[in-house]
């Protein structure tokens, strides 16, 4: 009978300690996630404004035919986005409207918007959703990978795997610099896990009130030599209506 009482506390014993262990590891996981979560949001706040804003980008492709381009980009969140070729004088008043992850593109002289996929190339190594849906949080769910020392400074390494398929990119691997949350570079994956391409953030200054990266260089992972480099400017927050954002406002915006 003592034997047998014995064991039974013995067993209880076990059985609290393996609960235990399992409510740490829970509660590990759980503070992993939210790090994680932390970490991309913030990231997201240093390249782009959470207020409405309006931005110019240059973009250069080397290794292709493609000539300079430029875009200006209205944003508001990460649900509405009209991007416009401004250059060149050849595709002036082509459109980009994003609502949610859907997209159109709008041609001057087609009277029917044509629908896009996020992933698809708008030039050079650059992806219609690298403009028009810029942000990661929300599209990927992040975890922390491991962390890495670069030049003398720490990163936070993320994998950012996509909410689903109508996001740019199935899986992103996100370098972003403990203490300021500052992004250094991303590896972007296909579906099948090759790697596409690599995105270096640089030439960090004050564009719209906060210091951000104002150059973004990537390079091909496939085709050794081709990137682009996309150079951003001339950043302005300003308050923009919901009724820009619509199919029927965009044919008449300046």
């Amino acid at each position: 009978m003592r034997r047998t009482q014995s064991l039974n506390r013995h067993c209880s014993q076990i059985s609290h300690i393996f609960l235990a262990v399992l409510l740490g590891v829970a509660a590990s996981l759980c503070v992993a996630s939210d790090d994680a979560q932390s970490i991309l949001e913030k990231s997201d706040l240093i390249r782009f404004p959470k207020e409405d804003f309006q931005v110019t980008v240059a973009v250069t492709s080397s290794g292709t035919t493609d000539e300079a381009r430029k875009y200006r980009i209205l944003s508001k969140g990460n649900d509405n986005t009209i991007v416009e070729i401004t250059e060149p004088a050849s595709e002036r008043g082509q459109k980009l409207l994003m609502k949610g992850r859907d997209l159109w593109v709008f041609l001057p002289n087609v009277s029917q918007p044509v629908r896009l996929g996020l992933s698809q190339r708008l030039t050079g190594q650059v992806a219609n959703g690298d403009l028009a849906r810029a942000n990661f949080t929300g599209d990927y769910t992040p975890t922390i990978l491991r962390t890495e020392k670069i030049e003398g400074e720490t990163y936070n390494v993320l994998e950012l795997t996509a909410v689903d398929r109508g996001v740019t990119y199935a899986k992103v691997r996100y370098w972003v610099q403990q203490g300021n949350n500052w992004p250094h570079k991303a590896e972007f994956y296909s579906l099948s896990e090759k790697l596409i391409k690599t995105c270096y953030y640089q030439k960090f200054e004050t564009l719209g009130g906060k210091v951000r990266p104002t150059r973004l260089v990537m390079e091909d992972a496939l085709k050794k030599g081709e990137k682009s480099i996309l150079d951003y400017e001339a950043m302005k927050l300003k308050e923009l209506p919901e009724r820009i954002f619509t199919k029927e406002y965009l044919k008449k915006l300046d």
